[in-house]
């Protein structure tokens, strides 16, 4: 699909395309700053080989670079591949291994985690499966990503469907904005649990409630949640969640796990069929599997389930609250950096989530030149920069992009 380019040149998926956050607003949820940065967690440099470059790469919530762990894992799967493709049984049982410590990684069971291909995937799977009919109605907000938007507007014209948009104030999207827009007819609350936008994230358990409250479903698009930051789905009562795993899980592209609630698992109408969620005679007795294994009814990109178990691993060894401690902790460095220079944020102040959209003082092509000059790596559009810190950055890489930015509002 194509897109914007990044400050790096690389092609961005959607970003930072509402023009409409006052920034500096602090939602009720969200914690006071936290200026420390976490603990790092393992040695980065040995973690990830893309630390070797010299260059601060601080845009993990574009694309998440492969840990060496995960590269060996991908040629593992390539050589048994080419050399004994007759012999990679074990290669594909991953998918086991990959739900459970998917699972484990969000609290949830394994019998509540399917295998999709992506994260629009999942989305399409929940709205096909809540059978939506004509006067039923989705509510989002505009911190949404952009596939929500296609999806929703194309059912309101194929299915009657109405699809209702809360607005954000200075870059949050607390309940409060969405409870005036929840009624009866209203069958799914869908956010990003973390915004692409600007990194805002959600209060979840509050959502939860109010979609309960009137019968709804909550789904979350956790992208830019899963592996950057502790998530406990059941202690949240969110419902569904799907995480493509090429960016905070630092994996590939072409496998997405989906988590569904157990209680929700047979309210969801399937919409398509195949003999990977089957059990019996394909030609007469054939039964359904009850679990969120229903979903995976087709042959799974075994190569990236491969990828992603060594990667799950690497993910449990360092440990997701020392990961999001420092993820935080660098982006609210970051955060106070920019306000020192007199920069408005997009992101609210203490906002718990390794993501920070910075509007620019100056052209974004500007912009784009001078951290490409100093090795900063970032997405630059629609008058912002987005930062995004991960486990294997450090102070060094956050004051780089601060000293970019000093230049930029100084020039």
């Amino acid at each position: 699909m194509s897109g914007p380019r990044s400050a790096s040149g690389s092609r961005e998926r959607g970003v930072i395309t509402r023009r409409h956050f006052v920034g500096g607003g602090v939602a009720g949820s969200i914690a006071p700053p936290l200026i420390a940065q976490g603990p790092p967690a393992r040695d980065p440099a040995g973690d990830f080989p893309i630390t070797a470059r010299g260059r601060a790469f601080l845009d993990t919530a574009y694309i998440g670079p492969m840990s060496t762990r995960a590269q060996r894992a991908a040629a593992d799967f390539a050589r048994a591949k080419a050399e004994r493709p007759l012999e990679v049984g074990e290669l594909l049982r991953g998918a086991e291994r990959v739900r459970a410590k998917f699972a484990r990684l969000i609290n949830a069971s394994p019998d509540e985690i399917g295998l999709l291909f992506s994260t629009a995937e999942g989305e399409n799977v929940i709205a096909a499966g809540l059978d939506l009919r004509p006067g039923d109605n989705v509510v989002i907000d505009d911190l949404h990503y952009d596939t929500e938007f296609v999806l929703y507007r194309a059912l309101e014209r194929t299915r009657g469907i109405e699809l209702r948009v809360a607005r954000n104030r200075g870059g949050a999207a607390g309940v409060a904005a969405f409870a005036p827009l929840v009624d009866r007819r209203t069958r799914l609350l869908s956010v990003a649990w973390v915004s692409h936008r600007n990194g805002f994230r959600h209060d979840m358990r509050a959502l939860a409630d109010l979609a309960h409250a009137h019968g709804a479903l909550l789904y979350a698009d956790a992208i830019q949640a899963v592996g950057a930051i502790a998530i406990d789905v059941h202690a949240t009562g969110v419902d569904s969640l799907c995480a493509g795993s090429y960016k905070w899980l630092f994996a590939g592209w072409g496998v997405a796990p989906f988590f569904v609630r157990r209680e929700v698992i047979e309210r969801l109408r399937l919409d398509r069929y195949g003999e990977m969620h089957a059990s019996g005679a394909p030609e007469t007795g054939f039964t359904i599997d009850p679990s969120a294994r229903r979903f995976d009814y087709s042959s799974r990109a075994f190569g990236e389930v491969h990828v992603l178990d060594a990667a799950l691993d690497h993910l449990a060894a360092i440990g997701i609250d020392r990961i999001e401690a420092h993820g935080v902790g660098l982006a609210h460095r970051l955060h106070a950096g920019a306000e020192r220079l007199g920069l408005r944020c997009a992101t609210p102040a203490g906002n718990r989530a390794p993501i920070v959209a910075i509007a620019l003082p100056g052209p974004e092509d500007a912009a784009k030149a001078a951290f490409a000059v100093a090795g900063v790596e970032a997405t630059v559009r629609a008058g912002h920069v987005r930062l995004a810190p991960a486990i294997f950055n450090t102070d060094a890489d956050v004051d780089r992009a601060i000293e970019v930015l000093g230049r930029l509002a100084r020039s």
